[in-house]
């Protein structure tokens, strides 16, 4: 049993592109295959591909990596919000990573997104983790 199913995932990320594997199998859920998307769409991995089992099912993960220095695109991945300390943000306090080069990770009601497109839409939540 995990009790942090989100620093699993980014931990499983984290060491993949450390270790220098071209992909990375995490279980699945909902809330991860939204982050998986924003990471994608936001141009930190390669691609992605949900496979559906009778259970719980897997996310396999293609990860990037600079074509000529050969290191990961993916240079941090920071939890914030952490089962024993949620962290939330209104949409006027959300966070900057790097002064706008890196993004985080907001879970609104309106869903999970980039703390630029929660600012955006007016809406705050939690701030689940930094990408950079």
């Amino acid at each position: 049993m995990l009790t942090d199913p989100i620093s699993d995932y980014l931990t499983r990320i984290r060491n993949a592109s450390k270790a220098g594997h071209r992909v990375v199998d995490i279980p699945a859920s909902n809330l991860k295959k939204q982050i998986t998307k924003i990471l994608f769409d936001q141009g930190y991995i390669l691609s992605y591909k949900f496979e559906e089992d009778e259970v719980q099912g897997n996310i396999k993960i293609a990860l990037k990596y600079d074509k000529f220095t050969k290191e990961p695109i993916i240079k941090k991945l920071q939890r914030v919000s952490k089962p024993g300390l949620r962290k939330y943000a209104g949409s006027d306090e959300l966070p900057r990573v790097l002064n706008g080069l890196g993004i985080a990770i907001v879970s609104t009601s309106h869903g999970v997104m980039t703390s630029k497109q929660a600012r955006q839409e007016n809406v705050g939540g939690e701030v689940l983790c930094y990408v950079y």
